[in-house]
This record gives structure tokens, sequence and C-alpha cells, in this order.
């Protein structure tokens, strides 16, 4: 008995972060049935899911930035600015749901394409850049707008149908943002294992000198890159606005942490070079049961934020840890030779 275990947990699927974050989230789930009535029902998990959809579709961009080896924390000012494009446009002159994500995300691919060049070009860590461009999207914003709130949304953007039910009280409709989260993980997924640009995407992260040497165009991949993460946080912000029915200028930003603990919880290394959609899913999925749990259980969602922050810091410290730790074993076999 004692030898099969062992032979199970030497499997290499037990070595995957994956697999703990998902017997976490068994763990987690199947506390959450036993101590609340309402957390294991169709009708909690389905607007779980929906909830959290604008978050999913966030950290699938994230996922290829810290793939990459950056970091863009200006996203959630770029969505913001796409958004509220969008909302006056379609208020004021009408339109479509093909215009309304056609607007946000040209804007944000605009915008996030902005944020590689300036990466490359001054050669300065992307978080100071990301830093910058996030307070100059957002002042001018609030400048302009003065912070108004946006509502009267027209009724086609109001009453979108929903796939297999209607998505009124009762029933369970696949919905516009479960559609658009499943859509951008399989062609993220797709993309990233499939694709050339996608394998050069983890070379830069790993080794951005060694892939520059192989003939990689580093500025070109840089604003793809942050030019991806702008088009999902365009779609994203569509998929919020039609959510709560309404558009502020500061509902969006302060989410950053969210999703780039989503992320790293899911297995992406702050480092760059690694990472997967799978992982990501899974990390949002824990951070989704969490706030879920959290309120069920009527505990402060202070509580919330804290975790998040815990996320960042031992994810950091791990990451830290095994590069020291494979160094050093490389050095070890080098003076071994």
């Amino acid at each position: 008995m004692r030898e099969s275990m062992r032979q199970l947990i030497k499997n290499p699927i037990f070595k995957r972060k994956e697999t703990f974050l998902a017997l976490i989230i068994i763990a987690l789930g199947t506390y959450l049935s036993l101590a609340t009535t309402d957390f294991l029902t169709v009708a909690n998990l389905l607007d779980v899911l929906v909830n959290y959809s604008f978050l999913g579709i966030m950290s699938a961009g994230m996922l290829i930035v810290l793939i990459s080896g950056g970091i863009d924390i200006s996203f959630t000012a770029i969505a913001t600015v796409g958004q509220y494009a969008m909302a006056l446009y379609i208020i004021n002159y009408g339109g479509n749901l093909f215009l309304a994500f056609l607007i946000a995300g040209v804007i944000g691919v605009v915008l996030g394409c902005i944020n590689g060049f300036l990466i490359d070009y001054l050669k300065v860590p992307a978080i100071i850049v990301t830093i910058a461009t996030l307070n100059l999207h957002y002042g001018v914003l609030i400048t302009i707008t003065k912070g108004r709130w946006i509502y009267g949304f027209p009724e086609w953007f109001r009453n979108i149908p929903s796939l297999f039910g209607s998505g009124g009280s009762g029933s369970y409709a696949l919905s516009l943002p479960v559609i658009l989260l499943v859509a951008v993980y399989l062609f993220t997924a797709f993309f990233l294992n499939r694709t050339t640009l996608g394998r050069q995407i983890y070379a830069m992260g790993g080794n951005q000198e060694a892939a520059q040497r192989l003939g990689v165009n580093i500025r070109k991949l840089k604003i793809f890159v942050y030019g991806f993460m702008g088009l999902v946080s365009g779609i994203a912000s569509v998929i919020q606005a039609q959510l709560v029915q309404t558009v502020a200028p500061n509902a969006i930003v302060g989410r950053e942490l969210d999703v780039v603990a989503a992320v790293v919880l899911g297995g992406a290394s702050l480092a760059g070079g690694t990472g997967t959609v799978v992982g990501t899913a899974l990390g949002v999925s824990l951070i989704a049961m969490m706030g879920n749990g959290l309120t069920l259980l009527g505990i402060s969602s202070y509580w919330h934020q804290v975790f998040l922050g815990a996320v960042i810091v031992i994810s950091v410290g791990v990451t830290s840890y095994s590069r020291r730790r494979g160094t050093q074993v490389r050095r070890i076999q080098v003076d071994g030779e």
C-alpha cells in the first residue's frame, strides 16, 4: 500500500501546480457545500461563473503578458476608457453588439500597443511604464468626464439573448459572458501551444537575450503581447457594462490585484517563461469560490484582499527560491564535471 502511494506521488502529474490547485479547489468546494446550503446549487454556480467572467477574460490577457516576462498594471484604465467610449457611442448613436465590442476592442488594442512600444523603446521596466499609463489614461478620463456615470443603455444591450434558455429567473442559460470566457480561453490555449508566435512568447519570457539571438523580433512581440492584453480588456469591459448596466470611471480601476493574483495562483511566474491556460482557469475558479464562499458564510470581504496579497507574496518567494535552487544545482553539476 505504501509503495503504491509513493509511486502515485512520484507521478509527474502530482508535480504540477495545477494538480495541487485542483485538489485545493475540491477541498474548498467540499467544505463550502457542507457549511452552506446555497453553494452547491446550479443557480449559485452559474451566478459565480457569470459574475467572474470579467475577471477570467482579463486573466487570459495577463497570462500572456506574464509569460512574456512583463506585467501590465494599466489594463483596468484601458478597459475603462474603451467602456466609456463604447457606452457614449451606442447610447447617443445606436448600433449593435458587434459595434460595441469593436469600439472597446480597437481602443484597447491601440492603447495596449502603445504600452508595448514604450516598454521596448524606453527600455524601462514594464511595471513603471504601465503604472504611468494607468494614471495617464485614468486621469484624462476623469478630467474630461468629471467622473460622470452613464446610464440608459439601449434595449438590445440590456437584454442580450442567451443560448439554451431565456436567462430569466428559474432558467439556466448559457449567457454571453460564459460563451466569451470559454472562447477566449480556447483561443489563448491554442495560440500559446500551437502557434510559432506563442512559442516565441514563452522563449522571450524565459530568456529575452537568447530569444533575440534566435531571430525573435522582441519589439514586435512586446507590442503584440500588450496589444492582446488591451484587446481582452476591451472585450471584458463590454461584458462588465452589460452585467451592471452602468458605466462608472472608477468601477474597474482597482481590480488589477485580482487579475494578477488569479494568474500567479494558477502557476504563472512573475519572472516570465511559465504559465498555462488550465492553471489560470483554476486560479480564477479558486478566487471566485473564495469570494462567493465568504459572502455565503457572512465573513468580511476584507479577508479577500488579505488572501490576494498573500498569494502574490508567496508566489514571488517560491519563484525566487526555485530559481536560486536551480542555479545551485547547475553549478554543482558543472563543478562535478
